[in-house]
């Protein structure tokens, strides 16, 4: 019997990259990689500790704090810290494992891990929100560093945590360092930053319509279906806009908002939902109101997939397997000719069996998957970018900033198709498998620079 513990998300994440990886030509090319593979799926540490801290009422409260360093041969660990009352140490793998071969993607010099702790922000005062950032910052801190581990934001850490927990590590360490990314941007924080993730989903996105097209089509005239309303669907929906496309949904916990006409939401609807989250609200609260009433559509406890009509682009941006087999083939039905990921492992297996599967059977009239690791690496390549500009005590203007993004995610898309077409070869007209693209390609960085250093031989 295994002596593992059963971790349902990690083991996922790792199936589905060891898959990718033995059905294609790596392992004979490299057979070496086999040995790597089984050592890189082994965290080089995880911190697990107490979170200690008052409430407004005077009363202790106690909650767990994790910090998952998972690979750090090609820089000091990177990734988000997460408040949600689900966290656990398998979803917190499953982050970190995929976020080794994210960042290897960027082409930047960021390992991969991440962190946070299994607290709800939700109805906490921003007085108790402050003490614990400051009780999670006490322990953590001694485990961080710009050159050791640089956390970032995620789902329940926005710029109010992040500057929380940076003032506490400024005095616990008595130095200013570009420790946490997602920072003020008046003391060290970079531009472009909030928008990176939607805005670089967006941009892969593009190249995918741009080659599958032979360059004759843009997301001008699509239907675009998004999930979540956080930073991600906010920024992709904006960007979307901008580029002529119709975003004809948003979604919540709590349900997802569908557009009934042709008209989809407007960058007034975006900035008015984006308020609405910043105070920790739900879609519920404006679903009914004169603004959305005539032209939109709540649906209580639905993800949107099902029930958007004709869809040409869907992108998943709010958390871990929001698309299911069903939803998949729904998608493939209402038209879909392009599925990206802005959250991490979006799809569930049997949902990319499902797009990977149309892919090689219908070539070019196909809908083509594109994952997590690769389509949303903008939100980390940006990070690494303000560690980037904190390192050399420079600010870059957003023009600079979304420019270097536009070349990262230009370079990413490129590299999975690349590395697509050497380890897997696409039949003739058949649209080459860029989450097999994205998986080797960050593997293969990854395992060559770990057994440069001898982590493996």
């Amino acid at each position: 019997m295994s002596n593992l513990p059963h971790e349902p998300e990690f083991q996922q994440a790792y199936k589905e990259l060891a898959s990718t990886l033995e059905n294609s030509s790596l392992f004979e090319k490299h057979p070496e990689y086999k040995k790597a593979l089984k050592v890189a799926a082994v965290p080089e540490r995880i911190i697990n500790f107490r979170v200690v801290w008052e409430d407004d009422k005077g009363e202790v409260q106690v909650n767990r704090g994790f910090r998952v360093q998972y690979n750090s041969a090609l820089g000091p660990y990177k990734g988000g810290l997460r408040f949600h009352p689900t966290v656990n140490l398998s979803i917190l793998k499953f982050l970190g494992f995929e976020q080794i071969f994210k960042n290897a993607l960027t082409g930047l010099s960021m390992g991969g891990g991440k962190g946070g702790a299994d607290f709800d922000p939700k109805g906490k005062s921003d007085n108790e929100i402050r003490r614990f950032c400051v009780a999670f910052m006490r322990e953590l801190n001694k485990h961080i560093g710009a050159d050791t581990d640089v956390p970032a934001g995620d789902i329940g850490v926005g710029g109010r945590e992040v500057g929380y927990m940076f003032g506490c590590y400024r005095a616990e360490k008595n130095k200013w360092e570009g420790v946490l990314t997602g920072k003020g941007g008046s003391w060290g924080g970079s531009l472009i930053r909030p928008e990176a993730t939607g805005y670089g989903l967006v941009y892969y996105v593009q190249h995918m319509i741009q080659y599958a097209s032979g360059g004759k089509e843009s997301f001008a005239g699509k239907r675009v279906a998004i999930s979540g309303s956080g930073n991600v669907a906010q920024y992709a929906a904006l960007k979307v806009i901008e580029l002529g496309g119709t975003v004809i949904s948003l979604s919540d916990s709590k349900g997802a908002i569908v557009a009934t006409g042709e008209k989809g939401f407007s960058p007034e609807h975006i900035d008015t939902i984006a308020d609405l989250k910043l105070k920790r609200k739900s879609l519920t609260e404006i679903s009914n109101t004169a603004e959305l009433k005539s032209d939109f559509k709540y649906i209580d406890g639905a993800r949107p997939w099902l029930h958007c009509g004709k869809v040409d682009v869907a992108l998943p941006s709010a958390t871990q397997n929001e698309v299911s087999q069903e939803e998949a083939e729904g998608l493939i039905k209402a038209g879909a000719k392009f599925i990206a990921e802005g959250s991490n492992m979006g799809c569930t297996q049997e949902a990319i069996d499902v797009f990977e599967a149309h892919r090689r059977e219908n070539k070019g009239s196909a809908i083509w998957y594109a994952p997590g690791k690769a389509a949303n690496a903008g939100g980390v390549a940006v990070s690494g970018l303000e560690m980037a500009q904190n390192s050399a005590r420079l600010k870059w203007t957003s023009e600079e900033v979304d420019e270097k993004l536009k070349g990262i995610m230009k370079n990413c898309f490129e590299n999975c198709l690349d590395t697509a077409k050497e380890y897997v070869v696409p039949a003739e007209g058949e649209f080459p498998s860029l989450v097999a693209g994205a998986n080797i390609a960050g593997f293969s960085k990854v395992a060559a620079a770990m057994h440069d250093q001898g982590d493996w031989w």
